[in-house]
């Protein structure tokens, strides 16, 4: 097994629970972690024997940049759901970074993370 670890792809997203985070929006950052085998691919070197992290990266993007939710469980569950489903994997982490969260106070950051594991 190996893991393809994809960190702090960023965007620009309309996610949140107050109306102003869905119409201006903010940046978000994700993490994804994709676990398989990569001994076929390994042994080939032919990147169709793996998982393209250019179309992860875009998958990722269209589902942040493209859809509204109220919370970023629900983003983070929605983009762990559509790579588990859309690639021979098993196993995929997703964190959902918001760096600019809407609270009476200082923070880095608000992180939530989605794991998903696909079913045998």
């Amino acid at each position: 097994m190996g893991i393809i670890k994809i960190k702090n792809m960023q965007f620009y997203g309309y996610h949140g629970v107050y109306d102003h985070e869905k119409e201006l929006g903010s940046p978000f950052e994700v993490d994804v972690e994709i676990t398989r085998s990569f001994s076929k691919a390994a042994f080939s070197d032919d990147v169709n024997q793996t998982v393209n992290y250019d179309t992860i990266f875009k998958l990722v993007h269209e589902i942040v940049s493209n859809t509204k939710y109220n919370l970023i469980e629900t983003l983070a569950d929605k983009i762990a759901g559509k790579i588990l489903d859309g690639y021979e994997i098993d196993k995929v982490v997703v964190r959902v970074r918001k760096p600019k969260v809407q609270i009476n106070g200082i923070l880095d950051t608000v992180e939530v993370e989605m794991e998903k594991i696909k079913p045998k």
